[in-house]
This record gives structure tokens, C-alpha cells and sequence, in this order.
């Protein structure tokens, strides 16, 4: 659905049209994330932790977390500038400040997979 509806609008809006926004609420994030990056969406709204939410939609979660986006497109072999270590380092002290909040994400409880570890 996503992918069409970016395919849909990219004629109509061109080059104003050149980021994407996705919340995980459904577990979607990240799939919505790569459809609208097939149809060559390259920047996306992220957020450390995914911590946020929408006051239009109860329950939902905030953005995709950026840690999760960037280990999708490093696992694909697109570079994204970012560092692993320094993000998760960083949730931690997000996780501190906001001791109590709902995080969201996977790869701070799985950590990279070791093939991962010598490359990131």
C-alpha cells in the first residue's frame, strides 16, 4: 500500500516529495520505511528509541527508530553515515532521562549480528 501510494503522488508532487514519515504502531515501520525507499524515497523521519506518538491515532508509537532504520539499509549495503555503537550508546542515556517511557525498537536487545560487527 505504501508503495503505491508514494508511486501515486511522486508524479504529482516531483521533488517536494522527498521524505517519508512512518510510525511502527502495527510493526510496519520498517517495511513501509523500505517500499517507499523502492520507488526512491532516500530521507525518512526517524527517532532515537522511537519515543514520540501521534495525538490523532491513541496507542500509536513514535517514529520508527533510527537505530532499526539504519541496521535495514546497512544490512542492504547502503551506507548511512551512521554509527551503531554511538546510537545505542546514546539510547542509553535517552533511556536514563526518560526513565519510565515506553521505548521502541529491536536492535538494542538483539545487538548486531556478528557478521555485522567487523563492518559497522
Amino acid at each position: 500500500m505504501v508503495r503505491n501510494l508514494f508511486e501515486q503522488a511522486l508524479p504529482i508532487a516531483g521533488g517536494r516529495l522527498n521524505c517519508g514519515h512512518f510510525h511502527d504502531t502495527r510493526g510496519l515501520g520498517l517495511a513501509n520505511v523500505y517500499a517507499a525507499w523502492q520507488v526512491g524515497i532516500t530521507r525518512f523521519d526517524a527517532c532515537l528509541a522511537g519515543i514520540g506518538g501521534c495525538p490523532h491515532a491513541p496507542g500509536a508509537s513514535g517514529n520508527v527508530t533510527t537505530e532499526d532504520a539504519v541496521y535495514l539499509f546497512t544490512s542492504m549495503g547502503v551506507s548511512t553515515g551512521q554509527d551503531f555503537d554511538q546510537l545505542i550508546a546514546l539510547r542509553s542515556k535517552v533511556a536514563r532521562w526518560l526513565e519510565g517511557e515506553t521505548l521502541h525498537g529491536s536492535l538494542w536487545r538483539a545487538g548486531l549480528p556478528k557478521t555485522m560487527l567487523a563492518t559497522a
